[in-house]
């Protein structure tokens, strides 16, 4: 079988069979042979089940099948309902495996705890015929479900089956993916989709269509309510995409993963432009350019294995607290590297996740689009044993300064945390926005305005670590204490102002400079007297705007101080159906 990865397509084995003595096209009860019509058709309720006019009818029974309950024993009907289930369960491994991937069931069994996966609907196939359909009826219609638990925690999830229908979604398929995102919601506990599919079933037309309309509306109610990861390991293509949009996040693994809207096919129909499934909808691309794929994945059991990492971070839902561990004293740790990585003069570059390491717990933590947008780093860990979202400017990358992606990717995680409880800490190191044409064209005021408005509206403890530069409005779009900061902390090197020195004195003094024959001893002396009355670490103190200007060797201290502090925290806000984000 191909592997078809088109919008709306799937790749079916025309070889495939129904399980054996299920053709699918009739039932014999008591043993007496059922009359149905020739050829078969959709029996749905609605429908008469006659046959076309002029059509004829035959009698069919089912092949190797006994249905006489005459002389059987429980004991038979035992080892046949046993044989029967290891044969939908062994499944078509090898199909399978000469892509490349996992199947269907290998998966779970990494996702999952031993023995922990309840399956629902094991029996379900459609009822419908079309091309290429005819008794072609497996069971469990191209999708595994059910639920079980990752570190002993409750999770929904489901799997798709891609050596069935190519994992194509049909009207049984989706009904599935409905119960169990329906009882993840009505538990309260995450979902998990593991997407291996062509899309939409051909032959099932708008029913399929209908099929991923209720998904995405399930999506949709349980946003901001449970958690929702997407894990794209093999096609994820057409109408089907929309689902990992609609997660919270999307997992990819590069060389198998690949999610688009339109195949190459379509595009170089349409375009003239000829391009490869993985330069169109690969991994990397969605990783690095489009920011779709919050993860990206060497192989399917790291990626696996991520899931259930950021799964043990995040709470079962809204209503519930992030998993703690054991706190460490972390109230009292002194840092002694803090001191030595980020370095005094503003222009300096470092690497902001060094910081990072030092303040969470055993240097440990779990970022968020590490490909996409690298000027700002968004990540979970913990302090004090306490789960904490970290969003943080990246002086290695474009100086840490804010752009319209840097902007999308932290208010998108800003909103994850505020939603679910858990408490976000900022560090700031950043000197503006991105000035441009591009920048300004392409809409940075509208997608700065995002992060502005998610950070505004979060009402969990909210802590603020000025480490050097914060400049102009990207200073109070930083969770700064004028948009509803609970604590703000400041190094030592921290330059809080409009501007610059440099780029003040140039707007300010720009006549007087521009009068003297020789201006740079002048600039310089403006400079220094600049620095001297406006940027001076205390400045932003004494005006309440920072609480604390602490040593940055206690930063780690000062913040699990912060924490437990704001713990108990409670805001009640204006009843309303909801707020307009700038989207």
């Amino acid at each position: 079988m191909s592997e078809r990865t088109d919008a709306n397509a799937y790749a079916l084995d025309p070889g495939q069979a129904a399980p054996a003595g299920r053709s699918g096209s009739a039932r014999a009860v008591g043993g007496d042979d059922v009359v149905v019509p020739f050829p078969r058709h959709r029996t749905e309720a609605g429908r008469t089940g006659r046959a076309p006019a002029g059509g004829r009818q035959r009698s069919v029974r089912e092949p190797g099948r006994d249905f006489s309950r005459a002389g059987r024993t429980m004991a038979g009907l035992r080892e046949e309902r046993d044989a029967e289930r290891a044969k939908i369960i062994e499944g078509k491994p090898e199909r399978q495996h000469k892509l490349g991937k996992l199947t269907a069931r290998e998966r779970l069994d990494l996702l999952l705890d031993e023995d922990s996966f309840t399956e629902v609907e094991l029996y379900r196939r459609h009822q419908l015929s079309g091309p290429k359909l005819g008794d072609n009826r497996p069971y469990t219609d191209g999708v595994v479900a059910g639920s079980g638990t990752i570190d002993g925690r409750r999770v929904f999830v489901y799997s798709q089956d891609f050596t069935l229908f190519g994992g194509s979604l049909g009207q049984a398929h989706a009904a599935k993916i409905h119960k169990v995102m329906d009882l993840a919601l009505a538990t309260g506990s995450p979902l998990i989709g593991l997407n291996d599919s062509g899309g939409a079933r051909i032959q099932e037309g708008v029913e399929a269509l209908h099929g991923y309309g209720g998904i995405f509306r399930r999506h949709a109610a349980a946003s901001g309510v449970i958690p929702q990861i997407s894990v794209i390991l093999g096609p994820c293509a057409g109408g089907a995409a929309y689902s990992p949009a609609l997660a919270d996040f999307t997992f990819m693994v590069r060389d198998t993963a690949r999610m688009y809207l339109t195949g190459p096919d379509v595009v170089e129909v349409v375009s003239g432009e000829r391009v490869s499934h993985d330069e169109l909808g690969g991994a990397d691309v969605h990783g690095e350019l489009s920011g779709s794929a919050a993860v990206v994945c060497d192989d399917e059991q790291s990626c696996l294995a991520d899931v259930r990492y950021l799964v043990s971070m995040l709470p079962r839902n809204n209503l519930e607290p992030a998993p703690r561990t054991v706190g460490s004293g972390a109230g009292s740790e002194v840092r002694p590297r803090l001191a030595e990585i980020v370095p005094v003069e503003p222009n300096q570059p470092y690497d902001i996740r060094k910081v990072i390491a030092e303040v969470v717990d055993d240097e440990d933590f779990f970022e968020i689009h590490e490909l996409w947008a690298r000027n700002v780093v968004c990540a979970f860990g913990r302090v004090d044993g306490e789960v904490v979202g970290v969003v943080g400017n990246q002086p290695m990358v474009l100086a840490g300064v804010l752009d319209r992606e840097a902007s999308q990717k932290a208010a998108r995680f800003v909103r994850f945390c505020d939603a679910f409880n858990i408490p976000l800490l900022t560090l700031v190191d950043v000197p503006g926005f991105l000035p441009g044409t591009e920048q300004e064209h392409n809409g940075v005021i509208r997608h700065g305005a995002k992060l502005l408005y998610a950070y505004c509206e979060a009402t969990v403890p909210r802590i603020q670590v000025v480490l050097r530069k914060a400049y102009g409005g990207a200073y109070i779009v930083m969770d700064s204490r004028s948009i509803g900061c609970d604590l703000s902390l400041a190094w030592p090197t921290n330059e809080i102002a409009v501007l610059g020195a440099e780029g003040a004195v140039n707007v300010l003094f720009r006549k007087e400079l521009a009068a003297e024959e020789d201006p740079e001893p002048l600039r310089q002396e403006l400079i220094g007297a600049y620095t001297e009355e406006f940027l001076d670490p205390a400045y932003a103190a004494e005006r309440g705007l920072v609480d604390d200007v602490i040593d940055p060797v206690d930063t780690r201290a000062a913040i699990a101080r912060g924490l437990a502090m704001l713990r108990d925290k409670r805001t009640e806000r204006p009843r309303r159906k909801h707020g307009n984000v700038p989207l």
